[in-house]
């Protein structure tokens, strides 16, 4: 539904977006990654066709974005950071507005009144744009977003000035239109990705450093092979019997609590029955055992700071572009 291969765009000598590609299929929510300055509104813009890449292709629902403007715009609805709202104009208004501007031609009223209630600002209708509070706007943003109802939806930073139970809600709403809809969702909101999002790119620099669920992302890190074990005993004894055991590769003291190891296991290797029973088996008190995963904080923070930037694991998708180009 949605597909970028090979995208780049310069200014000057300067590369926002250096050969990103990516896919998100019909019906799929994809998350979209990454620090200040990373490159992440400038390919939004682009595949909404608001700019042109330097280099590369973008289509949405079938239709180039560049060689075909109009049949990709029909079809895609855009909230950007600043939501786009025209100060004199009510709610009702703009959004009336909006919905003859995007070609919606047959009940009108019905349309804006469906989206109204959809994004819970029915009880603004009459009331200026302007004087709305920050919440209230970053939800009329979407609504005008939705009011013809897209194939696809581009989502920067959906969430931004909404209150807690306002998060909530909004994540019920992207999760709900995600069955008609393929939804691009730009946040730096970690857990609104792994609570909404079913595919992660994350972009670092203006490269894509990983492409993958966000399950398969923690899952292929470090800490899904890794054992957090505590047992009272002589701490020697205890690390020489781990280490001897099948499966396992290393064992090492943990720093953040005493008669603590990290029992590094073979990939695909469950040794957790094995570690147990070995200390019971030294008479020595097995006081915690539990499975370490890092969180996708942590791999976004392993994939995006200066020094993991380069020997990140390129995405398959990359891969599978390049040979496909």
């Amino acid at each position: 539904m949605i597909e970028v291969q090979h995208l780049s765009k310069h200014y000057g000598p300067v590369k926002a977006v250096d050969d990103v590609s990516f896919r998100a299929e019909q019906g799929e929510i994809l998350g979209f990654l990454g620090p200040n300055g990373a490159g992440k509104t400038t390919t939004m813009r682009i595949i909404t066709g608001f700019m042109p890449a330097s280099e590369g292709k973008a289509s949405v629902a079938g239709f180039d974005v560049f060689e075909q403007p109009l049949e990709a715009k029909r079809r895609t609805g855009y909230l950007p950071e600043t939501p786009p709202l025209y100060p004199d104009m009510t709610v009702r208004e703009y959004l009336t507005f909006v919905a003859k501007i995007k070609g919606v031609r047959k009940d009108i009223k019905g349309s804006v009144d469906a989206v109204m209630k959809k994004t819970w600002v029915s009880d603004m209708a009459n009331r200026h744009c302007a004087k709305l509070s920050k919440g209230y706007k970053q939800r009329v943003g979407l609504a005008q977003a939705l009011i013809h109802n897209p194939d696809v939806l581009v989502l920067d930073e959906p969430t931004a000035g909404l209150d807690p139970k306002q998060i909530i809600e909004t994540r019920q709403l992207i999760r709900e239109l995600a069955g008609s809809h393929t939804i691009v969702l730009s946040t730096h909101i970690l857990p609104e990705v792994a609570q909404t999002c079913q595919k992660v790119v994350i972009i670092n620099k203006g490269k894509v450093v990983a492409v993958d669920t966000p399950d398969a992302l923690t899952e292929r890190s470090r800490g899904a092979q890794t054992l957090f074990v505590q047992a009272h005993g002589p701490a020697d004894a205890i690390q020489g019997v781990l280490q001897s055991l099948p499966g396992v590769v290393n064992v090492s003291l943990a720093d953040t609590s005493p008669d603590s190891f990290h029992v590094d296991s073979e990939r695909g290797t469950d040794i957790r029955r094995d570690v147990a029973a070995a200390i019971v088996r030294g008479g020595w008190g097995l006081l915690e055992l539990r499975p370490m995963r890092m969180s996708l904080e942590d791999i976004f923070l392993s994939l995006t700071t200066e020094e993991n930037t380069e020997a990140a694991p390129q995405p398959a998708e990359n891969t599978e572009a390049a040979a496909n180009a």
